[in-house]
Protein backbone atom coordinates (compact mmCIF):
# COMPACT_ATOMS: atom_id res chain seq x y z
CA UNK A 1 0.00 0.00 0.00
CA UNK A 2 1.24 3.47 -0.81
CA UNK A 3 -1.49 5.87 0.25
CA UNK A 4 -0.70 9.60 -0.12
CA UNK A 5 -1.27 10.33 3.58
CA UNK A 6 0.79 13.22 4.91
CA UNK A 7 1.03 13.85 8.65
CA UNK A 8 2.86 16.53 10.58
CA UNK A 9 5.84 15.02 12.39
CA UNK A 10 6.51 17.02 15.56
CA UNK A 11 10.14 15.85 15.52
CA UNK A 12 11.02 17.07 12.01
CA UNK A 13 8.50 19.95 12.26
CA UNK A 14 7.12 19.30 8.79
CA UNK A 15 4.49 17.26 7.00
CA UNK A 16 5.83 13.88 5.98
CA UNK A 17 4.50 11.15 3.71
CA UNK A 18 3.38 8.41 6.08
CA UNK A 19 4.98 5.04 5.33
CA UNK A 20 4.49 2.29 7.92
CA UNK A 21 7.50 0.36 9.13
CA UNK A 22 5.87 -3.03 8.59
CA UNK A 23 3.02 -2.85 6.07
CA UNK A 24 0.16 -3.54 6.37
CA UNK A 25 0.55 -3.25 10.18
CA UNK A 26 0.77 0.18 11.85
CA UNK A 27 1.98 0.48 15.44
CA UNK A 28 0.46 3.45 17.28
CA UNK A 29 0.99 4.48 20.91
CA UNK A 30 -0.95 7.31 22.55
CA UNK A 31 -0.57 8.64 26.09
CA UNK A 32 -3.80 7.94 27.94
CA UNK A 33 -5.22 9.45 31.13
CA UNK A 34 -4.02 9.51 34.70
CA UNK A 35 -7.16 8.14 36.34
CA UNK A 36 -7.64 10.12 39.53
CA UNK A 37 -10.64 12.22 38.49
CA UNK A 38 -13.41 12.56 35.92
CA UNK A 39 -12.45 13.11 32.27
CA UNK A 40 -12.77 16.72 31.18
CA UNK A 41 -12.91 18.48 27.81
CA UNK A 42 -9.10 18.54 27.65
CA UNK A 43 -9.10 14.72 27.74
CA UNK A 44 -11.65 14.57 24.92
CA UNK A 45 -9.42 16.27 22.37
CA UNK A 46 -6.51 13.78 22.21
CA UNK A 47 -8.98 10.88 22.47
CA UNK A 48 -10.97 12.16 19.48
CA UNK A 49 -7.86 13.26 17.51
CA UNK A 50 -6.22 9.84 17.63
CA UNK A 51 -9.56 8.10 17.21
CA UNK A 52 -9.77 9.89 13.84
CA UNK A 53 -6.25 8.72 12.94
CA UNK A 54 -7.09 5.16 14.03
CA UNK A 55 -10.30 5.16 11.97
CA UNK A 56 -8.65 6.67 8.89
CA UNK A 57 -5.69 4.30 8.87
CA UNK A 58 -8.16 1.40 9.02
CA UNK A 59 -10.20 3.00 6.22
CA UNK A 60 -7.01 3.09 4.11
CA UNK A 61 -6.66 -0.64 4.61
CA UNK A 62 -4.02 -0.84 7.32
CA UNK A 63 -4.18 -3.12 10.33
CA UNK A 64 -3.53 -0.96 13.39
CA UNK A 65 -2.26 -2.04 16.78
CA UNK A 66 -3.38 0.92 18.87
CA UNK A 67 -1.91 1.04 22.39
CA UNK A 68 -3.22 3.65 24.85
CA UNK A 69 -1.72 3.48 28.33
CA UNK A 70 -3.33 4.09 31.71
CA UNK A 71 -1.15 5.91 34.25
CA UNK A 72 -2.09 4.49 37.63
CA UNK A 73 1.20 4.95 39.50
CA UNK A 74 4.15 7.34 39.50
CA UNK A 75 2.52 10.55 38.24
CA UNK A 76 3.31 12.94 41.08
CA UNK A 77 1.33 15.98 42.15
CA UNK A 78 3.82 18.85 41.91
CA UNK A 79 6.57 17.65 39.60
CA UNK A 80 7.52 14.62 37.56
CA UNK A 81 9.89 13.55 40.38
CA UNK A 82 8.52 15.07 43.58
CA UNK A 83 5.27 15.44 45.53
CA UNK A 84 2.34 13.13 46.24
CA UNK A 85 1.20 10.48 43.81
CA UNK A 86 -2.09 11.84 42.48
CA UNK A 87 -3.94 8.53 42.83
CA UNK A 88 -2.57 7.86 46.32
CA UNK A 89 -3.61 11.34 47.43
CA UNK A 90 -7.15 10.72 46.18
CA UNK A 91 -7.18 7.30 47.87
CA UNK A 92 -6.14 8.76 51.25
CA UNK A 93 -8.74 11.53 51.02
CA UNK A 94 -11.54 9.09 50.19
CA UNK A 95 -10.25 6.22 52.41
CA UNK A 96 -10.05 3.83 49.46
CA UNK A 97 -7.51 1.45 48.03
CA UNK A 98 -5.60 3.21 45.21
CA UNK A 99 -6.83 0.64 42.69
CA UNK A 100 -10.41 1.37 43.75
CA UNK A 101 -9.80 4.98 42.72
CA UNK A 102 -8.26 3.82 39.44
CA UNK A 103 -11.12 1.45 38.60
CA UNK A 104 -13.84 3.94 39.53
CA UNK A 105 -12.49 6.72 37.33
CA UNK A 106 -11.40 4.36 34.56
CA UNK A 107 -14.98 3.05 34.32
CA UNK A 108 -16.22 6.63 34.07
CA UNK A 109 -13.56 7.49 31.49
CA UNK A 110 -14.59 4.53 29.34
CA UNK A 111 -18.25 5.55 29.63
CA UNK A 112 -17.43 9.11 28.51
CA UNK A 113 -15.33 7.82 25.59
CA UNK A 114 -18.16 5.52 24.52
CA UNK A 115 -20.58 8.47 24.58
CA UNK A 116 -18.15 10.41 22.33
CA UNK A 117 -18.00 7.36 20.01
CA UNK A 118 -14.25 6.96 20.59
CA UNK A 119 -13.24 3.45 19.60
CA UNK A 120 -11.45 1.41 22.29
CA UNK A 121 -7.73 0.80 21.67
CA UNK A 122 -6.31 -2.60 20.75
CA UNK A 123 -4.43 -2.76 24.07
CA UNK A 124 -4.85 -0.60 27.19
CA UNK A 125 -1.92 -1.46 29.51
CA UNK A 126 -1.60 -0.15 33.07
CA UNK A 127 1.68 1.16 34.46
CA UNK A 128 1.13 -0.80 37.68
CA UNK A 129 0.83 -4.02 35.68
CA UNK A 130 4.30 -3.65 34.13
CA UNK A 131 6.57 -3.06 37.13
CA UNK A 132 8.88 -5.99 36.32
CA UNK A 133 9.38 -4.76 32.74
CA UNK A 134 10.10 -1.24 33.99
CA UNK A 135 12.72 -2.50 36.46
CA UNK A 136 14.44 -4.41 33.65
CA UNK A 137 14.33 -1.28 31.47
CA UNK A 138 16.06 0.75 34.21
CA UNK A 139 18.74 -1.94 34.56
CA UNK A 140 19.54 -1.65 30.84
CA UNK A 141 19.88 2.15 31.06
CA UNK A 142 22.16 1.79 34.10
CA UNK A 143 24.27 -0.77 32.23
CA UNK A 144 24.57 1.63 29.30
CA UNK A 145 25.93 4.29 31.67
CA UNK A 146 23.14 6.88 31.32
CA UNK A 147 21.70 6.60 34.83
CA UNK A 148 22.93 6.51 38.43
CA UNK A 149 21.65 5.37 41.82
CA UNK A 150 21.27 7.98 44.54
CA UNK A 151 19.87 7.22 48.02
CA UNK A 152 17.75 4.34 46.72
CA UNK A 153 16.40 6.23 43.70
CA UNK A 154 17.63 5.96 40.11
CA UNK A 155 18.02 9.11 38.00
CA UNK A 156 18.63 9.59 34.30
CA UNK A 157 21.85 11.51 33.64
CA UNK A 158 20.67 14.18 31.20
CA UNK A 159 23.99 16.04 30.67
CA UNK A 160 25.87 12.80 29.97
CA UNK A 161 23.20 11.68 27.53
CA UNK A 162 23.27 15.09 25.83
CA UNK A 163 27.01 14.81 25.22
CA UNK A 164 26.43 11.68 23.14
CA UNK A 165 23.01 12.47 21.67
CA UNK A 166 20.70 15.48 21.71
CA UNK A 167 18.37 16.01 24.64
CA UNK A 168 15.68 18.52 23.67
CA UNK A 169 15.32 17.74 19.97
CA UNK A 170 11.54 17.22 20.15
CA UNK A 171 10.66 20.33 22.16
CA UNK A 172 13.49 22.47 20.76
CA UNK A 173 14.93 23.15 24.22
CA UNK A 174 18.61 23.50 24.96
CA UNK A 175 20.33 21.72 27.78
CA UNK A 176 22.13 24.84 29.10
CA UNK A 177 18.83 26.67 29.31
CA UNK A 178 17.29 23.71 31.15
CA UNK A 179 20.13 23.55 33.67
CA UNK A 180 19.80 27.26 34.36
CA UNK A 181 16.02 27.39 34.65
CA UNK A 182 15.09 24.11 36.38
CA UNK A 183 13.75 25.09 39.77
CA UNK A 184 15.13 23.65 43.00
CA UNK A 185 12.71 21.35 44.80
CA UNK A 186 12.73 19.32 47.99
CA UNK A 187 14.78 16.19 47.39
CA UNK A 188 16.56 17.74 44.40
CA UNK A 189 19.89 17.26 46.22
CA UNK A 190 19.66 13.54 45.33
CA UNK A 191 20.29 14.52 41.72
CA UNK A 192 23.66 15.32 40.19
CA UNK A 193 21.97 17.89 37.94
CA UNK A 194 18.58 19.61 38.29
CA UNK A 195 17.56 18.51 34.76
CA UNK A 196 17.98 14.81 35.62
CA UNK A 197 14.72 12.89 35.99
CA UNK A 198 13.66 9.86 38.01
CA UNK A 199 13.55 6.39 36.54
CA UNK A 200 12.83 4.81 39.94
CA UNK A 201 11.87 6.53 43.20
CA UNK A 202 12.49 5.21 46.66
CA UNK A 203 9.15 5.20 48.47
CA UNK A 204 8.66 7.27 51.59
CA UNK A 205 7.21 5.33 54.57
CA UNK A 206 3.75 6.79 53.99
CA UNK A 207 3.72 5.87 50.29
CA UNK A 208 1.01 3.25 49.66
CA UNK A 209 2.01 1.88 46.24
CA UNK A 210 5.53 0.46 46.17
CA UNK A 211 7.38 -2.60 44.87
CA UNK A 212 10.72 -4.29 45.59
CA UNK A 213 13.62 -3.49 43.27
CA UNK A 214 17.44 -3.86 43.30
CA UNK A 215 17.71 -0.25 44.51
CA UNK A 216 14.89 0.21 47.02
CA UNK A 217 11.28 -0.47 47.86
CA UNK A 218 9.79 2.09 45.52
CA UNK A 219 7.91 2.86 42.33
CA UNK A 220 8.71 3.80 38.70
CA UNK A 221 9.04 7.35 37.43
CA UNK A 222 6.22 8.73 35.30
CA UNK A 223 8.11 8.81 31.98
CA UNK A 224 9.34 5.23 32.22
CA UNK A 225 5.98 3.50 31.69
CA UNK A 226 5.50 4.69 28.11
CA UNK A 227 8.98 3.70 26.92
CA UNK A 228 8.57 0.27 28.54
CA UNK A 229 5.03 -0.53 27.44
CA UNK A 230 5.40 0.82 23.89
CA UNK A 231 8.43 -1.45 23.37
CA UNK A 232 6.66 -4.44 24.91
CA UNK A 233 3.63 -4.20 22.62
CA UNK A 234 5.01 -2.45 19.50
CA UNK A 235 8.71 -3.31 19.41
CA UNK A 236 11.92 -1.29 19.68
CA UNK A 237 10.86 0.85 16.68
CA UNK A 238 7.23 1.68 15.87
CA UNK A 239 5.32 4.08 13.69
CA UNK A 240 3.36 6.72 15.59
CA UNK A 241 3.48 8.15 19.11
CA UNK A 242 0.76 10.66 19.96
CA UNK A 243 -0.46 12.84 22.78
CA UNK A 244 -1.28 16.38 23.79
CA UNK A 245 1.14 19.20 22.99
CA UNK A 246 1.66 19.74 26.74
CA UNK A 247 3.40 16.33 26.86
CA UNK A 248 6.19 17.29 24.45
CA UNK A 249 8.24 18.46 27.41
CA UNK A 250 9.16 16.89 29.70
CA UNK A 251 7.30 13.64 29.16
CA UNK A 252 7.99 12.82 25.52
CA UNK A 253 11.45 14.36 25.60
CA UNK A 254 12.32 12.03 28.47
CA UNK A 255 10.80 9.09 26.61
CA UNK A 256 13.09 9.73 23.64
CA UNK A 257 16.14 9.90 25.91
CA UNK A 258 15.18 6.71 27.74
CA UNK A 259 14.57 4.77 24.54
CA UNK A 260 17.84 5.87 22.91
CA UNK A 261 19.82 5.15 26.10
CA UNK A 262 18.16 1.74 26.37
CA UNK A 263 18.36 0.58 22.74
CA UNK A 264 20.88 2.87 21.05
CA UNK A 265 18.36 4.32 18.57
CA UNK A 266 15.11 6.28 18.35
CA UNK A 267 11.96 4.26 18.94
CA UNK A 268 9.39 6.48 17.21
CA UNK A 269 9.23 7.35 13.51
CA UNK A 270 6.40 9.92 13.62
CA UNK A 271 5.53 12.07 16.64
CA UNK A 272 2.06 13.66 16.56
CA UNK A 273 0.66 16.19 19.05
CA UNK A 274 -2.77 17.75 19.28
CA UNK A 275 -3.08 21.32 20.50
CA UNK A 276 -4.87 22.43 23.64
CA UNK A 277 -8.42 23.38 24.47
CA UNK A 278 -8.34 26.74 26.22
CA UNK A 279 -10.78 28.72 28.33
CA UNK A 280 -10.27 32.48 28.31
CA UNK A 281 -6.94 31.87 26.61
CA UNK A 282 -5.64 29.51 29.32
CA UNK A 283 -5.11 25.76 28.93
CA UNK A 284 -8.08 23.86 30.38
CA UNK A 285 -6.86 21.38 32.97
CA UNK A 286 -7.09 20.05 36.51
CA UNK A 287 -3.89 21.78 37.65
CA UNK A 288 -5.37 25.22 36.89
CA UNK A 289 -8.80 24.37 38.34
CA UNK A 290 -10.55 25.72 35.24
CA UNK A 291 -11.71 22.43 33.76
CA UNK A 292 -15.25 21.29 33.01
CA UNK A 293 -15.86 17.55 33.13
CA UNK A 294 -17.51 15.75 30.24
CA UNK A 295 -20.38 14.69 32.51
CA UNK A 296 -20.96 18.36 33.37
CA UNK A 297 -21.12 19.16 29.64
CA UNK A 298 -23.53 16.30 28.98
CA UNK A 299 -25.77 17.30 31.93
CA UNK A 300 -25.30 21.09 31.82
CA UNK A 301 -24.47 21.22 35.54
CA UNK A 302 -21.35 23.43 35.54
CA UNK A 303 -21.87 27.09 36.41
CA UNK A 304 -20.00 28.21 33.26
CA UNK A 305 -22.51 26.40 31.02
CA UNK A 306 -25.80 27.94 29.90
CA UNK A 307 -27.15 24.56 28.75
CA UNK A 308 -26.26 20.88 28.37
CA UNK A 309 -24.30 19.79 25.29
CA UNK A 310 -24.65 16.33 23.81
CA UNK A 311 -21.62 14.08 23.17
CA UNK A 312 -21.91 14.57 19.41
CA UNK A 313 -21.99 18.35 19.83
CA UNK A 314 -18.70 18.06 21.73
CA UNK A 315 -17.21 15.79 19.06
CA UNK A 316 -18.36 18.09 16.25
CA UNK A 317 -16.99 21.12 18.13
CA UNK A 318 -13.54 19.50 18.34
CA UNK A 319 -13.52 18.27 14.72
CA UNK A 320 -14.42 21.70 13.35
CA UNK A 321 -10.87 22.80 14.20
CA UNK A 322 -7.68 21.20 12.89
CA UNK A 323 -6.08 19.04 15.56
CA UNK A 324 -2.91 21.20 15.62
CA UNK A 325 -4.87 24.43 16.17
CA UNK A 326 -6.06 25.76 19.51
CA UNK A 327 -9.76 25.60 20.39
CA UNK A 328 -11.14 28.14 22.85
CA UNK A 329 -14.18 27.09 24.86
CA UNK A 330 -17.23 29.31 24.95
CA UNK A 331 -20.96 28.67 25.11
CA UNK A 332 -21.34 30.58 21.84
CA UNK A 333 -18.84 28.29 20.08
CA UNK A 334 -20.56 25.17 21.41
CA UNK A 335 -24.01 26.45 20.46
CA UNK A 336 -22.72 27.14 16.94
CA UNK A 337 -21.30 23.59 16.82
CA UNK A 338 -24.66 22.22 18.00
CA UNK A 339 -26.50 24.03 15.20
CA UNK A 340 -23.92 22.90 12.64
CA UNK A 341 -24.22 19.30 13.79
CA UNK A 342 -28.03 19.49 13.57
CA UNK A 343 -27.80 20.96 10.03
CA UNK A 344 -25.55 18.07 9.02
CA UNK A 345 -27.97 15.51 10.49
CA UNK A 346 -30.87 17.25 8.74
CA UNK A 347 -28.94 16.93 5.48
CA UNK A 348 -28.37 13.21 6.07
CA UNK A 349 -32.06 12.67 6.90
CA UNK A 350 -33.18 14.51 3.73
CA UNK A 351 -30.61 12.60 1.66
CA UNK A 352 -32.26 9.33 2.67
CA UNK A 353 -35.71 10.68 1.74
CA UNK A 354 -34.79 12.00 -1.73
CA UNK A 355 -36.44 10.46 -4.78
CA UNK A 356 -34.12 9.92 -7.76
CA UNK A 357 -34.72 11.39 -11.20
CA UNK A 358 -33.52 10.17 -14.59
CA UNK A 359 -30.75 12.77 -14.72
CA UNK A 360 -28.80 14.91 -12.28
CA UNK A 361 -28.68 18.68 -12.45
CA UNK A 362 -26.53 18.84 -9.29
CA UNK A 363 -22.85 17.98 -9.43
CA UNK A 364 -21.83 15.58 -6.66
CA UNK A 365 -18.95 13.97 -8.54
CA UNK A 366 -15.61 14.31 -6.86
CA UNK A 367 -16.98 14.75 -3.32
CA UNK A 368 -15.35 11.54 -2.05
CA UNK A 369 -12.05 12.51 -3.68
CA UNK A 370 -12.16 15.97 -2.07
CA UNK A 371 -12.81 14.43 1.36
CA UNK A 372 -9.94 11.97 0.87
CA UNK A 373 -7.63 14.78 -0.21
CA UNK A 374 -8.46 16.73 2.96
CA UNK A 375 -7.90 13.70 5.21
CA UNK A 376 -4.61 12.93 3.47
CA UNK A 377 -3.49 16.49 4.23
CA UNK A 378 -2.67 15.88 7.91
CA UNK A 379 -6.23 14.86 8.87
CA UNK A 380 -7.85 18.15 7.90
CA UNK A 381 -11.28 17.44 9.40
CA UNK A 382 -12.60 21.05 9.09
CA UNK A 383 -12.19 20.84 5.30
CA UNK A 384 -13.97 17.45 5.21
CA UNK A 385 -16.85 18.98 7.16
CA UNK A 386 -16.93 21.97 4.77
CA UNK A 387 -17.18 19.63 1.75
CA UNK A 388 -20.02 17.71 3.40
CA UNK A 389 -21.86 20.99 4.06
CA UNK A 390 -21.49 21.86 0.36
CA UNK A 391 -23.17 18.53 -0.35
CA UNK A 392 -25.94 19.40 2.15
CA UNK A 393 -26.72 22.53 0.14
CA UNK A 394 -27.13 20.38 -2.97
CA UNK A 395 -29.35 17.97 -1.02
CA UNK A 396 -31.56 20.84 0.16
CA UNK A 397 -31.81 22.15 -3.39
CA UNK A 398 -33.00 18.75 -4.65
CA UNK A 399 -35.36 18.43 -1.68
CA UNK A 400 -36.91 21.84 -2.51
CA UNK A 401 -37.47 20.80 -6.12
CA UNK A 402 -34.92 23.22 -7.56
CA UNK A 403 -32.52 20.50 -8.72
CA UNK A 404 -32.62 16.80 -9.61
CA UNK A 405 -30.38 13.85 -8.80
CA UNK A 406 -30.01 10.49 -10.53
CA UNK A 407 -30.17 7.14 -8.74
CA UNK A 408 -26.43 6.52 -9.28
CA UNK A 409 -25.48 9.95 -7.92
CA UNK A 410 -27.84 9.49 -5.00
CA UNK A 411 -26.20 6.20 -3.99
CA UNK A 412 -22.75 7.70 -4.46
CA UNK A 413 -23.67 10.61 -2.20
CA UNK A 414 -25.04 8.28 0.49
CA UNK A 415 -21.87 6.16 0.35
CA UNK A 416 -19.66 9.23 0.74
CA UNK A 417 -21.60 10.48 3.77
CA UNK A 418 -21.46 7.04 5.34
CA UNK A 419 -17.72 6.74 4.78
CA UNK A 420 -16.56 10.20 5.80
CA UNK A 421 -19.19 11.49 8.21
CA UNK A 422 -19.90 8.28 10.11
CA UNK A 423 -16.99 5.85 9.58
CA UNK A 424 -14.04 8.29 9.46
CA UNK A 425 -15.22 11.29 11.51
CA UNK A 426 -17.09 8.98 13.88
CA UNK A 427 -20.25 11.10 14.02
CA UNK A 428 -23.48 9.36 15.00
CA UNK A 429 -27.03 10.64 14.55
CA UNK A 430 -28.18 10.98 18.15
CA UNK A 431 -31.74 11.67 17.04
CA UNK A 432 -31.85 8.33 15.20
CA UNK A 433 -30.79 6.30 18.20
CA UNK A 434 -27.03 6.82 17.90
CA UNK A 435 -26.97 7.75 21.56
CA UNK A 436 -28.02 4.22 22.47
CA UNK A 437 -31.72 5.11 22.86
CA UNK A 438 -34.30 3.69 20.47
CA UNK A 439 -35.98 6.80 19.06
CA UNK A 440 -38.02 5.06 16.37
CA UNK A 441 -41.29 4.97 18.38
CA UNK A 442 -40.87 8.68 19.22
CA UNK A 443 -40.28 9.58 15.55
CA UNK A 444 -43.24 7.50 14.42
CA UNK A 445 -45.48 9.24 17.00
CA UNK A 446 -44.53 12.69 15.63
CA UNK A 447 -45.07 11.48 12.06
CA UNK A 448 -48.49 10.12 13.09
CA UNK A 449 -49.52 13.51 14.49
CA UNK A 450 -48.34 15.31 11.37
CA UNK A 451 -50.18 12.86 9.10
CA UNK A 452 -53.37 13.57 11.09
CA UNK A 453 -52.65 17.28 10.60
CA UNK A 454 -52.19 16.76 6.84
CA UNK A 455 -55.53 14.94 6.63
CA UNK A 456 -57.15 17.77 8.60
CA UNK A 457 -55.75 20.32 6.11
CA UNK A 458 -57.11 18.27 3.18
CA UNK A 459 -60.56 18.40 4.85
CA UNK A 460 -60.06 22.15 5.46
CA UNK A 461 -60.24 21.50 9.22
CA UNK A 462 -57.95 24.45 9.95
CA UNK A 463 -58.67 24.42 13.69
CA UNK A 464 -57.24 20.88 14.14
CA UNK A 465 -54.38 21.58 11.73
CA UNK A 466 -53.34 24.74 13.57
CA UNK A 467 -53.78 23.12 16.99
CA UNK A 468 -51.35 20.28 16.16
CA UNK A 469 -48.78 22.61 14.61
CA UNK A 470 -48.95 25.15 17.46
CA UNK A 471 -48.77 22.55 20.22
CA UNK A 472 -45.76 20.86 18.56
CA UNK A 473 -44.06 24.26 18.29
CA UNK A 474 -44.71 24.92 22.00
CA UNK A 475 -42.95 21.73 23.06
CA UNK A 476 -39.96 22.32 20.79
CA UNK A 477 -40.68 21.00 17.28
CA UNK A 478 -40.08 22.98 14.11
CA UNK A 479 -42.51 21.81 11.39
CA UNK A 480 -42.10 22.72 7.72
CA UNK A 481 -44.65 21.95 5.00
CA UNK A 482 -43.13 20.68 1.73
CA UNK A 483 -44.46 19.81 -1.70
CA UNK A 484 -44.34 16.11 -0.73
CA UNK A 485 -45.79 16.49 2.75
CA UNK A 486 -43.84 17.78 5.74
CA UNK A 487 -40.49 17.88 7.55
CA UNK A 488 -39.84 18.31 11.23
CA UNK A 489 -36.96 18.65 13.63
CA UNK A 490 -36.37 19.46 17.28
CA UNK A 491 -35.53 23.15 17.72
Amino acid sequence: MNHPLYIYNSLSRRKEHFKPLHEPMVGMYVCGPTVYGDAHLGHARPAITFDILYRYLQHLGYKVRYVRNITDVGHLEHDADEGDDKIEKKARLEKLEPMEVVQFYLNRYHKAMEALNVLPPSIEPHASGHIIEQIEYVKAILDAGYAYVSEGSVYFDVPKYNRDYHYGKLSGRNIDELLNTTRELDGQSEKRNPADFALWKKAAPEHIMHWPSPWSEGFPGWHLECSTMSEKYLGEVFDIHGGGMDLQFPHHECEIAQSVAHSGHDAVRYWMHNNMITINGQKMGKSLGNFITLDEFFNGTHQALVQAYSPMTIRFFILQAHYRGTVDFSNEALQAAEKAYERMMDGWKRLNELKPSEKSSVDVNGLAEKCAEAMNDDLNTPIVIAHLFDACRAINSVNDGKETISADDLEQLKATFKTYLFDVLGIVDERAGGSGVNLKPYEEAVDLLLNIRREAKQKKDWATSDLIRNRLAEIGFDVKDTKDGFEWKVK
